[in-house]
């Protein structure tokens, strides 16, 4: 057997960075990650992640070390996981793949290749001929629709949550020339809280969430550009709107489309399930049988399921995943298994 592989973590100490490092803890072909913490996280200065997580008490070691590049080199680390503030993410990359790391980043500093659509962001870096370079080497780590380029990535952009709900959703149908160009596509999802990340805000505390169901950041959220990048959609072809649900984590997104031409639920559930024939964490759901959040909660599955209008023309998709895991930390390791050779559902059953 080969030697395990040695990988390391920036911001376990976030939601999706806990669950990454568990994720990679248990992973059968990796040594325990380094988890490294920057002197901005600090000041308590945990020495250990199970002294943030306390679920890690009974478990493997989990100390928490300052960064460096010296200790990544010294650790031989050869792949780096980012779960940092986009701002952070643009910052290290750069050096990350000076020293010959390979990186997976979880945040949203690299996933958009139109610069219209990074205008969200805001990059205070944006005119530099670095981030131009870095822009078009990153590849758009969608396993179900990038697994060749993902095998040669040095930089993988991880997708974000809604934005892979909707994609996954959407991708058969886009490849198949179903979907009415002439009509709108609207996407109305919801999200439990932990998606809007650890740092409470006067909106995710649970005086406000709780009894509550609330949209925001209509027209304006950063996963629309992602959405629009993959599928190739017109911007004013897609209408996305996000919803905060009363709930921890797991999103479903309910998706409305007209078809280009008359077709049967037969037809169009077939569709779906030969684009997605050969890859495990995508389920499609038989008719009539819609999926819910607890279906997929705590897994790496995305489950999709249809329902097809009388005229066979009005099409609404329901799509479920766990966002702290598809839609993030899992969707991460996935990447990493695909980037390595190994089966895509390793250390993530």
């Amino acid at each position: 057997m080969p030697a395990p592989l040695q990988t390391a973590v920036v911001g376990a100490t976030g939601y999706a960075g806990f669950e990454l490092a568990r994720l990679l803890m248990r992973h059968p072909r990796l040594s325990s990650p380094l988890l490294l913490r920057r002197e901005s996280e600090e000041p308590a200065k945990p020495e250990t992640l199970a002294d943030v997580f306390p679920h890690l008490y009974d478990g493997p070691e989990s100390k928490l070390e300052p960064f460096s590049w010296s200790k990544l080199k010294s650790a031989g680390v050869s792949v780096l996981f980012l779960a940092t503030p986009h701002e952070v993410s643009r910052e290290m990359v750069p050096e990350a793949l000076e020293h010959g790391l390979r990186v997976i980043d979880l945040s949203g500093a690299w996933r958009l290749k139109m610069a219209a659509n990074r205008k969200v962001y805001a990059f205070a870096d944006e005119d530099s001929e670095t981030a131009a370079s870095l822009m078009q080497k990153a590849v758009y780590g969608l396993p179900e629709l990038r697994r060749s380029e993902i095998q040669q990535a040095v930089l993988l952009a991880n997708p974000g949550c809604y934005a892979t709900s909707v994609i996954l959703a959407l991708a058969p149908l886009v490849c198949a020339g179903m979907i009415d160009p002439g009509h709108d596509v609207i996407c109305d999802s919801k999200s439990g809280v932990s998606g809007a990340g650890k740092q409470p805000t006067a909106k995710t505390h649970f005086v406000e969430v709780a009894d509550n169901f609330s949209a925001y950041s209509v027209f304006g959220h950063r996963h629309t550009g992602e959405i629009i990048e993959q599928l190739g959609f017109d911007a004013g072809q897609l209408v996305f709107t996000p919803h905060l649900l009363p709930i921890p984590r797991g999103i479903l997104s309910t998706i409305y489309l007209r078809l280009a031409k008359q077709s049967t639920a037969q037809q169009v559930e077939q569709v779906f399930r030969s684009f997605y024939s050969g890859k495990p964490w995508v389920r499609i759901f038989a008719q009539p049988r819609l999926p819910q959040i607890q279906f997929s909660l705590r897994t790496n599955f995305c489950d999709i399921g249809l329902t097809l209008a009388p005229d066979g023309r009005r099409l609404v998709l329901v799509s479920c995943l766990d966002n702290l895991l598809k839609g993030a930390a899992g969707q991460a390791v996935q990447n990493l298994n695909l980037m390595l050779g190994w089966d895509e559902r390793e250390g993530l059953n």
